[in-house]
């Protein structure tokens, strides 16, 4: 089983069918391993229900897959090499369909939540795999195209989602979230095999670094469950929280040192020595974050405050992926003709613009006025990923590509439950802040609040009726104006991410880029 590494050759791109049906399956498979991210959020209700546990006990099947999914990803250099890249990919999907089917069978919360761990964990080398099989598929000049393809899935799935997981959910039963997920995995791992498995990577026995591997499930768990249970906590004026933050903390500053010490470390920190690696996947990760908070935002109010139904609300960011699907192929086909840091600086300019606009909202909005932002949205992410991805792996040789490609999703994966986190938190506190606002001016005083009060005790409100009935008014336009601070200051820091693009080198204007992105394949 063992190789020299140095001695492979890499295949030649696949032609024709054989790339088409390729990229089909790569990218059926992480749009399964992305829309499991968020599938779960709008079943909660009827999961818990149905297996007789509160609402906010069920919050552990999303958190279970995101705790083991977040260990597993940046393993998947150390363990491709074990392994090999195509035979790791197609072992990962076949385990996920499993660890889905077992989901839909789950009798009861505790094997559900275990279940949920499981299917996180294998799914962890699906995305990072995906990528690196999908360029060596694709001549260096159309490097931008397979990325292209590729980052669609990933944008559009967290989206769909909860759009998903609603009609299923009302339509048919919990179980479905996770059944439909085994026969998309089964053609994606044949077809996969079929096409692949001749062209396996070279594997070598590396020795397991157990201490490595166990400092970072410590560090990341501790660190998952806390941004998980912090809210509900009230943050760091919990013990529990606190003695989390501590354990991931210090978790972290063992793992460093461990890692860069290490002879065969389970996770290549030296890539970050490469200025375009770093600068490339923080300006992903910290954009990816900022995204994905707002894309959690937006439907919360909608439902909480505007009246919207869950269905409603994820059909309003549905229209997300339409101009990234119409623009994705371009960007992908042209990225090798420009330096990609431009069309980096025009995602963050747009994603700013579209924020910008969220945070003109008021309670009269209507579903237009909302809608607009949301399909200009699709722009800026058809010029996000491609880019983006092409700085990061610029350089990078192709046995080097999947611990790459681990390392920026993990951090990508982690920002966004940052961004889901930290989004949610200042939403509430904001709102907080603005109803004491609001409240001040309703007194005796004041001849609009007065008006208002008599004119709900003139419809037959008692006073209590109809001082509840302007604290449910008060409460609604103090989270719109919370959320418009969470969307100002959003498009205020994507514009400060520009400035972080430009320290990457400057890849070369013609093919460069493409074969930059490509890893020398």
């Amino acid at each position: 089983m063992s190789s020299n590494s140095a001695a492979f050759s890499p295949p030649p791109p696949l032609e024709g069918a054989a790339r088409t049906w390729g990229t089909i399956a790569l990218s059926a498979a992480t749009f399964m391993n992305v829309l499991d991210t968020s599938i779960a959020n709008v079943s909660l209700p009827a999961i818990a229900g149905d297996l007789g546990v509160s609402p906010n006990q069920g919050t552990w099947v999303i958190t279970s897959f995101a705790v083991a999914n977040a260990i597993a990803v940046p393993l998947t250099g150390w363990l491709s090499q074990r392994v090999g890249q195509v035979r790791l990919f197609v072992i990962s999907v076949l385990l996920f369909v499993l660890a889905s089917w077992l989901c839909g069978l789950a009798p009861n919360m505790s094997s559900l939540i275990a279940l949920r761990a499981l299917q996180g964990f294998v799914a962890g080398p699906m995305i990072p795999l995906s990528q690196g099989l999908l360029l060596s598929s694709y001549p260096r000049a159309l490097a931008g195209l397979a990325m292209a393809m590729w980052s669609m899935t990933t944008l559009i799935a967290p989206v769909m989602g909860p759009l998903l997981g609603g009609w299923i959910t009302d339509n048919m039963s919990w179980p479905w979230i996770f059944y439909i997920n085994i026969p998309v995995g089964i053609a994606s791992a044949l077809v996969t095999w079929m096409l692949y498995h001749k062209r396996e990577t070279p594997t070598k026995q590396l020795p397991i670094d157990s201490v490595g591997l166990a400092l970072l499930v410590i560090w990341i768990g501790a660190m998952q469950v806390t941004l998980d249970i912090g809210k509900e906590n009230d943050w760091f004026h919990s013990d529990m929280v606190v003695g989390l933050a501590v354990v991931a903390v210090v978790g972290l500053a063992l793992f460093l040192v461990w890692e860069l010490t290490d002879d065969h470390p389970v996770v290549d920190l030296a890539l970050f020595k490469r200025r375009n690696f770093w600068a490339g996947a923080l300006a992903t990760s910290v954009g990816y974050g900022l995204f994905f908070g707002n894309v959690v935002l937006l439907p919360l109010w909608l439902q909480q405050y505007m009246g919207y139904t869950a269905t409603q609300a994820g059909m309003v960011m549905a229209p997300v992926g339409l101009m990234a699907l119409v623009l994705s192929p371009w960007v992908g086909k042209n990225i090798a003709k420009f330096d990609p840091r431009y069309f980096a600086t025009f995602a963050f300019a747009v994603f700013a613009l579209v924020l910008w606009m969220r945070s003109n909202f008021n309670t009269q909005a209507d579903l237009a006025t909302i809608m607009v932002p949301t399909i200009v949205q699709g722009v800026a992410m058809a010029f996000f990923f491609i880019p983006l991805v092409t700085i990061t792996l610029s350089g990078i040789t192709p046995d080097r590509i999947p611990a790459a490609s681990g390392l920026s999703n993990f951090a990508r994966i982690t920002a966004g439950a940052f961004g889901t986190s930290i989004s949610t938190t200042v939403w509430e506190n904001r709102a907080s802040l603005h109803h004491a606002q609001l409240v001040e001016s309703i007194q005796q005083g004041n001849a609009t609040a007065m008006g208002a009060l008599q004119g709900l005790n003139a419809a037959g409100l008692s006073p209590e009726q109809a001082l509840a009935q302007v604290n449910r008014l008060v409460d609604q336009q103090a989270f719109m104006l919370a959320a418009n601070d969470v969307f100002l200051a959003s498009a205020v820091i994507f514009l400060a991410l520009i400035p972080l693009v430009w320290l990457s080198h400057p890849l070369p204007a013609t093919a460069g880029s493409a074969d930059a992105a490509a890893g020398a394949h």
